[in-house]
């Protein structure tokens, strides 16, 4: 008998679920959003930042980060139902490389 009152229980909730928006609001939802944010620590050294906005089913957005060679990345990508993603990366600068015999861990680090 509790079988048959959970089980009745569990389909009532599913019902209801998809009667009051449950997975029917997700597939005609226009999801739309903006954001940003940006990182510029001179003790550390790390700076990014990135940006993004979508709009139904189009996205882009841009990132940048300053890399450990001294190199700058930037990527810019979008999106979308018919070309999917598509980033395009951008390396700025000259790679700095430890001198012949001198490895990473030996160069002083300003933290």
């Amino acid at each position: 008998m509790f079988k048959n009152i959970v089980l009745v229980a569990c389909m009532v909730v599913v019902a209801s679920a998809q009667y009051y928006g449950g997975d029917h609001d997700y597939h005609h939802s226009h999801p739309k959003y903006k954001y940003e944010y940006g990182v510029k620590d001179h003790h550390t050294h790390d700076h990014k930042s990135q940006w993004e906005q979508r709009d139904g089913g189009h996205l882009k957005g841009q990132y940048t980060l300053d890399e450990a060679d001294g190199t700058h990345r930037v990527v810019d990508y979008h999106s979308d139902h018919t070309g999917g993603f598509q980033p395009h990366v951008q390396r700025i600068g000259h790679a700095h490389h430890p001198h012949h015999g001198e490895s990473y861990a030996n160069i002083h680090q300003h933290y």
